[in-house]
């Protein structure tokens, strides 16, 4: 294991010459910033942060945050409205657009490289205003604690999670953040540690000093505010993925760990696939992935109760305009009639009242080898197409967000199977059906 994470160690090190570019950069936005904020009397200063300031970046991967510190009296909406004029007048060579955490932030890209320009209230440790409060003591905390070398463990953390796609805060991702990078390191000192820990973790375990109880799959305390689980922003199926490849890498290290592993289709399932496709009128790109998520998670269960299994789902935006959401279903025809199970004929008003209430519309009706009372209804829908598209233009409140709702009053096609999907759409729907990139590493 040591000499694969040492070969690793030295690739992960930006060059002098990205380095510099990455200075002149950084130095270009930080001016621009700076030139804006002396416009207004609520801003105190600014600062870099991220991984930038703590020399935790990926050459490839290296945003620039610059955070402006508002007088803490500032009002909310000053606060939002003073940030996003700053971010968009000092970026505005660069295409700026908005970005939401708690609160909106603004993003611009300068010579590939993410500029954020953030807004943050100047405030005591615990005395928290908004989500980025806590990010300047992250950097000061992070610049004090983390050594030479933890900070290039950090970076192998980071391409090991990048190269199996768990690597990502954002919405869309849900997975291990920068500073939860960082925090591991922190915490196990070193990436093989790391791995030897995570390889045997148990469910509820505690990375961290906390007196609070919290229920995720692992937690993750923030070493500013031991109240806050950095963890629960991670989702099960990435905690997951993490633990499993760390008992494969474990067992047998290989460079492969760290090269992004394709998925292995299986080209059996695509008529499986239920695909719902609808055209959004242009907003943040963290609003309308948090949408799309809720939608699918809602249609998963109506589908369920309409009688069709939910094997997997999933959500995909092309982030201009395009939206999709899809199911992988046990099958997408099913039996015209069900069973469906009453009570014990012991238990009398329940017994009488659940005859009572289905003998007229039932196609059969018998006492079951359990005592329990059984009534063979009929479905009204036994194709999941015609099933969803009656549900989407009858009940579209009871199943999709308030604010895609109008979204869907200006059209959307429900279909099965690859047929009419795109390059992009059809590669993320493949997911669905497929082996696991990261499970693959156990061959």
């Amino acid at each position: 294991m040591k000499t694969i994470i040492s070969k690793i160690s030295k690739t992960v090190i930006p060059s002098k010459t990205i380095e510099k570019s990455k200075e002149l950069i950084a130095n270009l936005a930080y001016g621009l910033v700076k030139k804006e904020i002396e416009k207004y009397v609520e801003v105190m200063d600014l600062e870099f942060g991220g991984s930038f300031a703590k020399g935790t970046w990926l050459a490839k991967d290296a945003d620039i945050d610059i955070f402006i510190r508002f007088k803490k009296n500032t009002s909310e909406e000053k606060f939002e409205k003073i940030s996003k004029k700053i971010g968009f007048d000092a970026l505005k060579k660069y295409f700026p657009y908005v970005r939401y955490s708690q609160h909106p932030y603004v993003e611009a890209k300068i010579r590939n490289t993410k500029i954020n320009v953030v807004p943050f209230y100047d405030v005591e440790i615990g005395e928290w205003k908004s989500a980025a409060d806590r990010s300047p003591f992250h950097t000061k905390f992070m610049e004090k604690s983390l050594t030479a070398k933890m900070r290039n463990e950090v970076k192998v953390l980071k391409m090991f999670l990048k190269s199996n796609g768990i690597y990502g805060a954002e919405i869309a991702k849900q997975g291990f953040s920068g500073y939860v990078s960082e925090v591991l390191i922190l915490e196990f000192r070193s990436f093989e540690n790391l791995i030897k820990s995570i390889s045997k973790i148990e469910e509820k375990h505690i990375i961290g000093n906390t007196s609070k109880k919290f229920e995720t799959s692992i937690v993750v305390i923030d070493p500013i505010d031991r109240n806050r689980n950095l963890a629960a922003a991670i989702s099960d199926e990435n905690v997951g993925k993490f633990i499993l490849i760390s008992r494969a890498f474990k067992q047998n290290p290989s460079l492969e760990f760290f090269k992004k592993q394709k998925s292995k289709i299986s080209k059996t399932y695509w008529d499986n696939l239920l695909v719902i496709k609808f055209d959004y009128e242009i907003r943040s790109p963290d609003i309308i992935w948090g949408q799309i998520k809720r939608a699918t998670s809602t249609l998963a269960i109506q589908l369920e109760l309409g009688g069709f299994t939910v094997l997997r789902s999933k959500s995909h935006t092309d982030e201009l305009k395009e939206a999709y959401l899809l199911f992988f279903l046990e099958s997408t025809k099913i039996s015209r009639i069900y069973q469906k199970n009453g009570p014990e004929f012991f238990r009398d008003d329940s017994s009488k009242s659940f005859i009572s209430k289905n003998l007229k519309n039932t196609e059969l009706m018998w006492i079951g080898n359990g005592k329990k009372i059984i009534s063979l209804e009929k479905r009204k829908y036994t194709d999941a197409t015609i099933f969803m598209t009656e549900f989407l233009k009858k009940k579209l409140e009871m199943g999709i967000p308030k604010g895609l709702q109008r979204d869907f009053k200006h059209g959307f096609k429900v279909s099965v199977g690859n047929k009419s999907l795109g390059k992009s759409i059809k590669e993320a729907a493949g997911e669905l059906i497929s082996i696991d990139g990261t499970l693959l590493h156990f061959n």
